[in-house]
């Protein structure tokens, strides 16, 4: 199965190397040096289903987790392809997920002025959301994806065999986006996704096929996220602020796609309370989401302190803080602006949860 956005081609098989498509493109491009990047999870679960089928390569490793995503390591990866004399021929192979293909993809965006990376991504989230778009990225001061640019892979390989190497939770934090895809752009995809158990999916390869058709069809028309590509964005506001906070704070910190989750619950109240969702549509919402996400102890993170990282949201403009916010299950607007009191409101909402 194939989606060719501008300028690259997004490849989704069941299996690495299924029918010699992977082989057959990296033959055509013929590549001078060929790097892989992991964290050590993808480098013993991953790399070893793929490396029958790469040509001579040279392996970077990092550690994972989005407390990587950082300056830091980005030098220290500059340094290693410096070392191994990567030049504007090299190609970088990002091999995991949401973190790799941003930090890799921003690391070779960058590096020389720019070689050629393709994303191979691993988890349920970088499948269906982080590995299409161009978006690049690394967190800076504690604020998620600060410094960044737009450049897009020379193509995605998306391979839902890499699924059966994931923990529940890691599945569950890619759900929340195959969920927010529905309720921002497709009501009938929400309908058939929202009676979905993550745990016991059998087939991923469909799901994943509609969510990156789904978001190809936005990224094409807003490619540069100056209008509507911004409803991706929901839940993200209010989520991106949960999730820095538990990164700061919390023993086993809150993955991205369950921070969404929360914010999706939080931004739907302000939908219904300032952009003419129902009630009907957010008890729904709120029911699916809390079946499979469960309640966060939200009532232990002072308000202010989120209200401070929303305010560095790269949406805001005039230091107004923005959003994206339902109209309907299906429809989403984009640069809603609400008050401090209901987005404090829309907090204590979700408290009050059971």
């Amino acid at each position: 199965m194939q989606i060719s956005p501008d300028n690259y081609t997004i490849f989704i098989n069941n299996l690495p190397d299924k029918d010699g498509v992977f082989t057959s493109w990296l033959q055509q491009h013929q590549y001078s040096r060929i790097f892989v990047l992991c964290d050590e999870n993808t480098a013993q679960y991953c790399y070893p289903k793929l490396q029958a089928f790469l040509p001579q390569h040279i392996l970077l490793q990092i550690k994972s987790g989005e407390s990587e995503k950082n300056i830091q390591t980005c030098t220290y990866l500059w340094q290693q392809l410096t070392e191994y004399q990567a030049e504007r021929k090299s190609l970088l192979i990002n091999l995991g997920g949401g973190v790799i293909g941003d930090m890799g993809g921003f690391v070779a965006g960058t590096y020389k002025r720019g070689f050629d990376f393709i994303n191979i991504p691993t988890t349920l989230l970088s499948q269906v959301d982080a590995s299409v778009g161009g978006k690049l990225g690394i967190d800076f001061n504690g604020v998620k994806n600060l410094i960044g640019l737009f450049q897009n892979p020379k193509a995605v390989f998306i391979v839902s065999d890499f699924l059966t190497t994931l923990p529940q939770n890691q599945l569950r934090s890619g759900f929340s986006e195959v969920l927010k895809h529905g309720l921002i752009y497709q009501a009938e995809y929400w309908n058939t996704t929202k009676v979905l158990n993550y745990a016991t999916c059998s087939d991923w390869l469909s799901v994943i096929a509609n969510s990156v058709e789904i978001k190809h069809q936005v990224v094409k028309i807003d490619p540069f996220e100056s209008g509507l590509r911004k409803i991706l964005n929901f839940g993200h506001t209010i989520g991106h602020a949960i999730e820095t906070w538990s990164l700061q704070h919390d023993t086993n910190p809150l993955l991205h796609g369950e921070a969404i989750a929360i914010g999706m619950i939080c931004e739907a109240y302000l939908s219904f309370k300032i952009n003419g969702l129902s009630q009907t549509a957010l008890e729904e919402i709120v029911e699916v989401l809390i079946r499979n996400f469960g309640k966060y102890p939200l009532q232990n993170i002072p308000v202010p302190a989120l209200m401070e990282v929303m305010q560095l949201d790269k949406k805001n403009s005039n230091h107004t803080i923005n959003f994206s916010l339902l109209r309907a299950i299906g429809t989403c607007d984009f640069d809603i602006k609400a008050s401090d009191a209901a987005i404090a409101e829309s907090l204590n909402f979700y408290c009050q949860l059971k």
